[in-house]
Formats: C-alpha cells, structure tokens, sequence
C-alpha cells in the first residue's frame, strides 16, 4: 500500500491563536545544562514511574547535561513518540514534576517538561530520524482517528513491521492536539511538524476521510486484517436551555478550534465572555481568552473550588490574569436581541442530596452582560456507533482489555479517549503504544 501521505503542511495565517504567547517559554543552552545538573539521577525514579509512557526521565536528562541532545531526544521518544507535544501539554505538576524528590526536601522541582521540550525541538528542528519501518509482515491495519492515541499506535505497528493506513474526518491530522489543546500551551503549527516528523517512518494518513460516509466498517474489515478505533469523544454537549441556539453560544471545544484553525474567525465584537463549566477544558476557554484581550471573563461552576476538576495550578493562573468566577452557580436562561446573545441569567445553588441535582438557593436570581457564552460541561460519546459494531460500552467508555486494548471483538481494539473517557495527551500516547503491540500479538498468532 502507498505509503505517501498528503496532509498539510502549513496552516493557514491570520489566526487567533498567532496572538497568544506561550505559557512555558524553550530553556536556552546554558538555563537547559544548569537545570539538567540539578537532577539527582534517582535510582528509583519516581518521575518516570509517574509517566504514563515511562519515560526514562533521569537517563534523557543526564544526557542533556552532557551535551548529547540527539541521545536525549531518543530516550524521550523511543517511550513517546509524541514527546514534543506531551513536553508542552502535560500536567507535570501532578504527573512527574509532581513527584520529583525534591519536594521532600521543600526545593524546587526538577523542570522536566522544560528540559523534555529542550530535546525534542532540537531534534524536530534538526529533522532528526530515530526509527526505520521493520521488517514486512505482510499485515494491514485501519486506524480511525489521527489524534494522539492513533498516531502512537500507527507508528509503533510500523516499527514492527505493519502496514498503517490512518483515517480521520478533519482536514488535519493531530486530533484534539492540533484542534483542541489551549494555545498558549502548544500551537497547532509546531503539531503539524511534529505529525510530518512522526509519519517520515512510512504509514499513511487519509484526513477529510470520515468512516460511515466515506469508508464504510465493513470496507474495513474486508481490506485489513485488523482495526484500532482512536476516534476520540464526540461533540460539545450543550444542555437544553432556553437560548442556546443564539448567535454568540458555542462549546468550548468548538471554540477552541476555531482559535486554533479558522482565519476567519474573530472575537471582535466579544467583550464579555461567559464560560460554564469547572474543567480543564472551562479553564483553557478561561485563559484563552483573556489572553485574545476579551475584556472581562467570567467562569460559572456549579460546585465549589474544593470540587472543581480542573488543575489547582491552572485556576490560579487563570485568576492571576484576570478572570472572574461565580461558584455555586447555573444558568437558567440565555436571553438575546437580534439572535445575538446578550444576557445570562443565572442562579445559586448548593449541595443537595445528589450531588447531580444541587439544591437552588431562594431569591438568588441574577443576570450577567454575555456577548459570548462557552459550554465546557462535557462531549458527546460514540454510544450507537459502538454498540452497533457490537462492542462492549458501558458509562460513556468503550471497554477494553486493558493490556492490549482488544476489544469484545477480537479484531478490534481501541485506544485514546473513546476508551479513558477524556485523559492527557500521553495516556492517549501509551494506550495507543500498548494497543500496537496487542494487535501484534493478534497477527502474528493468526
């Protein structure tokens, strides 16, 4: 099979994104080396053991130390294949930062995304190649989704010697990485690079190809030999309320993406904002645009901010750039003029006998001035799709065999959000990783 790949190069300008600094600037040579000689090189590493992809954490920062970045960069991405990205994008203040030892000594952590970032964009810049395509095996696998779970799978069934061909609906591939991360953590531009960098090892990736209108399962089926479903989660949910068909209310994720990749789209007109939610998502909406210069943004969450699951860390940035916030609050109407979103009306509540239907607080009604009003309370899920393939899907995840990723079909796996219901970039990476090798074990036994 063909294994050139046609996917843009180059996004378009004039974005919204292209305003946005970034939240954790590159380390210069001599800042990367001193940092590097901090690290205490732990027998024991509990960073790499806080990876979901293990990376050898003190092995690629001892050779940053030593000047070897190419040695670096292999260490990172022979874990991780999408370690560019995951060294902007993880939470490494709850992941391996989280649980550096010098905590324990009240110092300072070891700034391993930074230092991880260092590495691999010298080696993105330099087009460094690390991996060759193994040996044939004569085998096909269809991958649905080109986010970060199907890429990782794409590229480790390649080392192994597989035929990948990957399917997604968007014109571009990366999935939520170049659509939906917040732009001050990664631009869409530097996910593009990394996706030309990670397809160089020779699968194939068909955007603007949606499965069930371009290319049916059954095709699939009768032309590979198996099949990993990385299709991620759906649409925003948007809850049923009065006004939310107006001009000016959109999900976050949508939002997002429109920043990210539309160069048409402005906020112009925007100057307060309204975003529903408590989430990383609600949050990255919050910074977003503030940092766009949408003059007030305010963060409506329905539970207090001892509950709200996005990061600690996050919030208070967030905070300390000027957002707003109303705990304890919901909306019950969005009223406009002109189909144009004008006015929220909200109410307060506090717990209840469930924590699902909150108890509303007696005459605390308000309303808040919205130009724009950002649902980040949830997406959609591929139930019907799923089930109707016959695979097992039970609250909201597809259900997998969590050592190899097989599914309740034996030639289907799954990897990514579908699966986690909504984790980090690199548990997408690792799940995907570890579906390779069961479709392997599937392959070479058949």
């Amino acid at each position: 099979m063909n294994t050139t790949y046609q996917v843009p190069a180059v996004l378009p300008t004039g974005r919204l994104e292209e305003k946005i600094g970034e939240f954790k600037p590159s380390f210069n040579p001599a800042g990367a080396v001193a940092e590097a000689n901090r690290c205490l090189y732990c027998h024991d590493a509990p960073c790499s053991k806080a990876c979901p992809t293990t990376i050898d954490i003190p092995e690629f920062i001892r050779k940053i130390a030593t000047g070897n970045l190419r040695g670096a960069a292999r260490t990172i991405l022979s874990s991780n294949i999408l370690g560019h990205s995951c060294a902007r994008v993880c939470p490494v203040d709850v992941l391996c930062q989280g649980s550096c030892v010098y905590h324990n000594f009240q110092q300072p952590p070891i700034q391993i995304g930074r230092l991880q970032r260092y590495a691999t964009d010298h080696a993105l810049f330099y087009g460094m190649k690390f991996f060759q395509k193994g040996h044939s095996t004569g085998k096909q696998v269809a991958i649905v989704g080109a986010g970060p779970a199907g890429l990782a799978c794409a590229h480790q069934l390649t080392l192994l010697g597989h035929e990948a061909v990957v399917f997604d609906a968007s014109p571009y591939p990366g999935g939520l990485n170049v659509a939906g991360i917040a732009a001050y953590k990664m631009k869409s531009q530097a996910v593009l690079d990394e996706v030309h960098q990670i397809m160089e090892i020779g699968f194939t990736v068909r955007c603007n190809t949606m499965i069930g209108r371009d290319i049916s399962v059954e095709e699939l089926d009768k032309n590979f030999d198996a099949i990993l479903f990385a299709t991620g989660l759906g649409a925003d949910s948007i809850p049923e309320l009065e006004g939310v068909n107006l001009d000016g209310v959109t999900g976050a994720v949508a939002l997002i993406n429109r920043i990210k990749l539309d160069p048409n789209f402005t906020l112009d007109e925007v100057k307060n904002a309204i975003i529903i939610g408590g989430g990383n998502t609600a949050i990255d909406a919050v910074r977003e645009l503030l940092q766009i210069g949408v003059h007030q943004v305010t963060m409506l969450y329905r539970r207090s901010i001892e509950e709200m699951s996005g990061y600690t860390h996050e919030w208070k940035a967030a905070r300390e750039e000027g957002a707003n916030v109303h705990w304890q609050t919901i909306p019950t109407a969005i009223h406009g003029i002109d189909n144009r979103v004008k006015q929220l009306h909200c109410i307060r509540v506090q717990g209840g006998s469930s924590p699902h239907v909150p108890d509303v607080v007696a005459d605390s009604e308000f309303s808040l001035p919205a130009d724009l009003v950002v649902f980040a309370v949830g997406q959609q899920r591929f139930r019907a799709f799923f089930t109707t393939l016959g695979i097992d899907f039970k609250a909201g995840k597809v259900q997998v065999n969590p050592n190899s990723g097989q599914t309740s079909n034996p030639r289907y796996f799954a990897a990514g959000d579908c699966v986690n219901g909504a984790k980090e970039v690199v548990n997408a990476v690792a799940e995907g990783r570890q579906a390779a090798f069961g479709i392997d074990q599937l392959l070479r036994t058949n």
